[in-house]
């Protein structure tokens, strides 16, 4: 087994101010607080401090700390105390001034956390359908099926229907 050097305090830093506003949105999308999206890439960087792996390239680096997070977020909704609707509070960085955007962005953070995290990191995060599903470790297919289900209940809302 590979064993690496541990990681300088500048490199990451570098890392946290590459990834940290990313990692974030994501964990809000998962976890819609604040406070535990905070904590959970707080935790997901002392994770990367701890651990201390090899990397080939940055694109292997930031899909690692996207598959911590998301780990980390699903290991807290799991838990006992988190098992209840999440009500987004103080979802500031994913405002906007355009008015039919916020309305949008609103709608994907209203999906089920399922097809909300796949549908945030194809079109917020721009992530190919294989990169998604290397990194929530599902396969292509399912990654598909979510971005079909989760653009159809969006379809349905926009239009003001009711799912059947």
């Amino acid at each position: 087994m590979q064993r690496s050097v541990p990681q300088s305090g500048d490199h990451v830093m570098k890392v946290y101010e590459t990834y940290a506003d990313t990692l974030f949105r994501i964990a809000m999308v998962h976890l819609g607080r604040r406070e535990d999206a905070e904590e959970a890439t707080q935790d997901t960087f002392i994770k990367l401090i701890e651990k201390a792996p090899t990397f080939n390239d940055a694109e292997h680096q930031k899909a690692w700390l996207i598959r911590v997070i998301t780990n980390h977020c699903k290991s807290l909704l799991g838990r006992g105390w988190r098992k209840r609707e999440v009500k987004m509070e103080g979802a500031d960085p994913f405002t906007t001034d355009d008015p039919e955007d916020q309305a949008l962005i609103e709608l994907v953070l209203s999906l089920p956390v399922k097809y909300r995290s796949v549908v945030h990191l194809y079109y917020y995060e721009d992530y190919p359908v294989r990169a998604i599903s290397e990194i929530l470790q599902i396969s292509e297919s399912a990654v598909k099926m979510r971005l079909k289900r989760g653009r159809q209940l969006l379809k349905l809302e926009l239009e003001g229907e009711e799912p059947q």
